[in-house]
Parts: structure tokens; C-alpha cells; sequence
């Protein structure tokens, strides 16, 4: 069995405010599903800038020796200058289609890790960030990585390349025409590494920014009802204008960086030619340099110098790129709450209780649950009540093994046979014994029948109709009928009918209710019960009503992070001050 326990599920909320060193970095590795084309795009990228070079430096070569010599280009000279010219063209073109291919063939491929991560690592790192900061993650840091992908890695090497070849070749020429470029390449290098902090950090108020906006955004359309009813739309959308303001501020403040910068390179540059020159007009006079080739010198000196400047573009944007890399890799790596079994142990058939022996679990700010001792034999209800923030949705949790417990465990009783750990069972065969409906379960865009469908997409319509009748979804609206985004055209008992239907489709040996008839009127509460009863299987019902307490085997109530108190209806109420008078002198009749 397996004997890892959980780590504290706190929820994750700004994992990415300072970027870790090395997150760009980090992100590399996705390119290894992709060697061929990462490598045809680095051979068109050198083909690309390595044929302006040998262009630029044939050209001058040309004019020089028409000037000096008085001789015209020959024919060999032309055709090769046009050869160039579309040799240079193409491989521009095919360098940018290769690259950005590969680049959204990388983001198609890391939202689906992003996604899984942030699955993976659900509810716990998820319930303490808000919808829209998500979806910026998922969606908007991940493609402000296209310009990573595209425009840096393989325009890296090929620059690097071509910078060593042209080097190489004007030592064999004339080595002083190095003494200009060498210190100007060293300085264009390490310029975007010598304000990395800066651009790190202006980068991350974006990213920051940018997520805010969207989070706003997105709650302000789910909350446009309420903020309607009470007249607050006004002030939500000045908040929403100050977002904005934010946003553009810090994509200005950017913009503002990277113009100095683009003008500092220009002036690198500026300086580079002018000690090319100098140094040519040196070597001519001295006599070390032919007159003819001194203007071809010059194009080889200055045109190297091109990639490297390009490059050093690309890396001081990417470099301002790592807050948003720092939030797509905290999402990709994120830890599973509920690691899968090493070996998975299938359950037996037949009926299932649950059991929690000894449970504990914090949220890392406090103890929610200190030793929970609970057992529910196959084919009972029980009523699981306390205070609200006793640990009673905590409990319904564990069951459905979002995360584990820090110490204890929680196990399926079979009628026959050992105990199960949670923790030992295969995830897709426990998502089809143990169900859970909360409070506020949401549906999706879509008609009834693919809501109900999306816990059994295999299930037939006669199960689908039956599934429909049982919980009255069946008198809500015929089966093709349009939800809407999270089920917007119900009302909360009907969403709260769907729901049940769904969990119900999957028949499933043990149902966990979170509350999840809480916005039924009494008389639909009632209905449910007793269609939910017709079948046998084990109901941990969470609720406040005294009538679904009633109507429940078995009571178990939840103080101080342990079950006080266990019994009937009649058991428990038959104590004055017990544990439940206590919880229903606060609960709704």
C-alpha cells in the first residue's frame, strides 16, 4: 500500500511575482518533441543570414574593384550576386514559416501541459486563484512564449555561427578589422544580460497586470446580475479602466526600455563602423589591404556584426519574457495532491462503505481535520453535519481523493474482503465508484443531454432518460435544450437536479452530497431523497436541513476536527446539549 503522504494544500497564489532564474530556460526541453524541424529551422535561420553576409560582402567587393580596377563584373559575379539575392529571399520566408510552425506547434503542446498540470494539482492550488488569472496563465503567458520559441533559440546559434565564420575570415584577411567588431559584439552580447533584472521585473508588472485585467474581467461577466441588481456596474467598470490604465502603463514602461536600448545597439553600431573604417583606411594605407578589397572587408566587419544585434534584440524581449515562463512552468510543474498508485489495485464488485481511520489534514494555516474516526458500512446514508468550517466539505474531499490526507487514510470497505486505501485505486476506476456533487456543481455550454453525458459519455439514451426522470430533469426542458455558459438559463435547483442526474448516470457505489440540494425548496429536497433511495449504495449526504438529517441511517457530527458524536436521529436528539442540538440551534428548519 501506499504509504506517501500528502504535502500542505495550501493554495498557490502569486507563484510567479518574483521569476526564478533560469525559467526560460526551463522551457527548452519542449523543444525535444520537435529535433527535426527545431533543426531545419536553425539550417534555414544560418542559411538566412549567412547568405546577406556573403551577399553584402560580394556586392562590395564589386563596387570596390569597379572603382579601383576600372573592371566590370563578370558574369560569374552577376549571377552569383543574383543567386544570393534568391537564396536570401527564400530562406527569410522559409526561416519564418519553419519557426512560427514550430513555435505554435510548441504552445499547442504546453497548454495541454499547462492544463494537465494545473489538473493534476486541482482543487488545492486552484481555490486560492481566481478564474481569470488562470485562464491568463493558460492562455496569454503561453502565447506571449511564441516570440521565445520563434525568434530566439535557432536565430541564437545561427548568429553565433555566422559571427565565428566571419571572424575567421577577416583574421585571414586583415586582423586589425577585428579590433572594432570584437569589443562591439561583447557589449551587444552582454547587454541583455546586464539589465536582465530590470526588464525581469518590468516584465512581470505586465504579466501581473495583464493577469488582474483578466480576472477582473471574467468575474465582472459572471457577476453582471449582481452588480446590475445593486447598482455597482458603474464603479466596477471605473475599476476596470484602472486595470487597463495598469496594463498600459506597464507595456509603455516596456516599450519606453526597450527603445532606449534598441538606440543604444544603434550606437554600438555607429561606433563599429566608424572603427571599421579607420582601421581599413589604415590597413590600405600601410599597405596591408588591397584598395579593391577594403570596401568588402568593411561589408564583412559590419554585416556580422547584424546578427548579433538582432540577437541581442530577441534576448533582452525574451529576457522580459520570464515572468510569464515562470508562470507557465509553475503550472507544468505542478505536484500532484494525489499521486497515482504504483500499482493499482482493482476494487472488488459488489457494494462499497467508506472508512477514515485517523485522518488528518491542514491547509497549511491551521488544522482542519485531527484524527477523524469514521466508518459508513456498505449500502448506508449517513447525515455528516457540524458548523460551518467544521471539515465537513474537507471530508467530502478526501473521499473523492482530490488530495490526501497528511497522515490516516482513507479507505473503501468492500461487503467481503480487505480494505482498499484510496490511494492504492486506479483514478478512472475511482471516479466510477466514488462520486461527489457539491454546492455549486457548474455546468457547460451545451444542451442537457451533453451536460448529463460528460460523467458517461458511453451511456445510451434509455440510461440517460431514466437518470432524467429519477432526479426530474426529465420536467425541466426537453434534452436538446441549450444551457448556456455555466448552466445560465437554470435556476439553482434545477443546475442542482443536473447535477445529481449526471453523478447519477455513472451509477456509482458510493455518493458524496455537498450540499447539494441546498437550493431545493423542502417539497424538491424531499422529491430527491426519495428517488435517490430506490437504489442501494452508500450516501454520505452534507447538509443543514434537520430533514435530511432525519431521513439519513446514521448522523456523525464533525467538531474541532473530529467526530464527536455518532448515532440515530432519535439517539442523538434524545441528549439535551449534545454535539447536534449544538449544530441545529445554527442550521435552517
Amino acid at each position: 500500500m501506499s504509504t506517501a503522504t500528502a504535502t500542505s494544500a495550501a493554495p498557490v497564489t502569486g507563484e510567479a511575482d518574483a521569476p526564478a532564474r533560469g525559467a526560460l530556460r526551463a522551457l527548452l526541453p519542449a523543444l525535444a518533441a520537435h529535433r527535426a524541424m527545431t533543426a531545419r529551422t536553425g539550417a534555414a535561420a544560418l542559411l538566412e543570414q549567412g547568405s546577406l553576409v556573403a551577399l553584402l560582402t560580394l556586392a562590395a567587393h564589386t563596387v570596390g574593384t569597379a572603382v579601383i580596377e576600372g573592371r566590370a563584373p563578370s558574369a560569374g559575379t552577376v549571377t552569383t550576386l543574383a543567386a544570393l539575392v534568391l537564396v536570401r529571399a527564400l530562406m527569410t520566408w522559409r526561416e519564418m514559416d519553419l519557426s512560427h510552425d514550430l513555435a505554435y506547434r510548441v504552445l499547442a503542446a504546453l497548454r495541454v501541459r499547462v492544463f494537465d498540470g494545473l489538473a493534476r494539482s486541482a482543487p488545492a492550488r486552484v481555490a486560492g486563484r481566481r478564474s481569470g488569472d488562470l485562464a491568463a496563465t493558460a492562455m496569454a503567458d503561453v502565447e506571449a512564449l511564441e516570440f521565445f520559441y520563434a525568434h530566439t533559440t535557432a536565430q541564437l546559434l545561427a548568429a553565433g555561427t555566422v559571427f565565428t565564420g566571419g571572424s575567421v575570415v577577416l583574421a585571414t584577411v586583415e586582423p586589425w578589422l577585428l579590433a572594432p567588431v570584437l569589443p562591439v559584439a561583447a557589449l551587444l552580447a552582454a547587454a541583455p544580460f546586464a539589465d536582465a533584472r530590470v526588464r525581469t521585473a518590468r516584465g512581470g508588472r505586465t504579466r501581473r497586470a495583464v493577469a488582474g485585467l483578466s480576472a477582473d474581467t471574467v468575474e465582472t461577466v459572471d457577476g453582471l446580475r449582481e452588480l446590475l441588481a445593486f447598482g455597482a456596474l458603474a464603479e466596477r467598470r471605473r475599476g476596470l479602466a484602472e486595470r487597463g490604465r495598469q496594463v498600459g502603463a506597464a507595456q509603455r514602461a516596456e516599450a519606453t526600455w526597450e527603445a532606449v536600448a534598441a538606440a543604444g545597439r544603434d550606437l554600438l553600431i555607429v561606433a563599429a563602423v566608424v572603427g571599421v573604417v579607420a582601421a581599413a583606411a589604415q590597413s590600405v594605407t600601410s599597405g596591408r589591404l588591397h584598395g579593391a578589397w577594403a570596401p568588402a572587408a568593411m561589408a564583412l566587419s559590419l554585416s556580422v556584426l547584424g546578427p548579433v544585434a538582432e540577437s541581442a534584440r530577441a534576448l533582452s524581449r525574451a529576457v522580459a519574457l520570464r515572468a510569464a515562463a515562470s508562470r507557465v512552468g509553475a503550472a507544468v510543474r505542478a505536484p500532484a495532491l494525489a499521486p497515482p498508485p504504483t500499482a493499482p489495485r482493482p476494487l472488488p464488485p459488489g457494494p462499497l462503505g467508506v472508512r477514515l481511520h485517523r485522518v488528518r489534514f491542514d491547509y497549511g494555516g491551521g488544522t482542519v481535520l485531527d484524527g477523524v474516526d469514521l466508518t459508513v458500512p456498505p449500502g448506508t446514508t449517513l447525515a455528516l453535519v457540524g458548523a460551518s468550517g467544521a471539515g465537513k466539505s474537507t471530508c467530502a474531499h478526501l473521499l473523492a481523493r482530490f488530495w490526501d490526507p497528511s497522515s490516516g487514510a482513507v479507505r473503501l470497505l468492500p461487503a467481503d474482503g480487505e480494505p482498499v486505501d484510496l490511494r492504492d485505486v486506479d483514478d478512472a476506476e475511482l471516479r466510477r465508484a466514488v462520486v461527489l456533487v457539491g454546492q455549486d456543481t457548474p455546468l457547460f455550454h451545451g444542451t442537457l443531454a451533453e451536460n448529463l453525458r460528460l460523467a458517461a459519455p458511453e451511456a445510451d439514451d434509455r440510461a440517460l432518460a431514466e437518470a432524467a426522470r429519477l432526479c426530474g430533469v426529465d420536467r425541466i426542458a426537453p434534452m436538446d435544450t441549450l444551457v448556456g455558459e455555466r448552466g445560465a438559463t437554470l435556476s439553482g435547483g434545477q443546475r442542482a437536479r443536473v447535477a445529481l442526474a449526471r453523478a447519477l448516470l455513472v451509477r456509482p457505489r458510493v455518493l458524496i452530497m455537498d450540499e447539494s440540494t441546498a437550493h431545493l425548496d423542502n417539497t424538491g429536497d424531499a422529491e430527491l431523497a426519495t428517488a435517490l433511495r430506490r437504489e442501494a449504495r452508500t450516501t454520505i449526504v452534507i447538509a443543514h436541513r434537520p430533514a435530511a438529517m432525519r431521513r439519513a441511517d446514521r448522523i456523525a457530527v464533525l467538531e474541532g476536527g473530529r467526530v464527536t458524536e455518532e448515532g440515530t436521529w432519535e439517539e442523538l436528539t434524545s441528549r439535551p446539549g449534545g454535539a447536534l442540538s449544538r449544530v441545529l440551534t445554527t442550521s435552517p428548519s
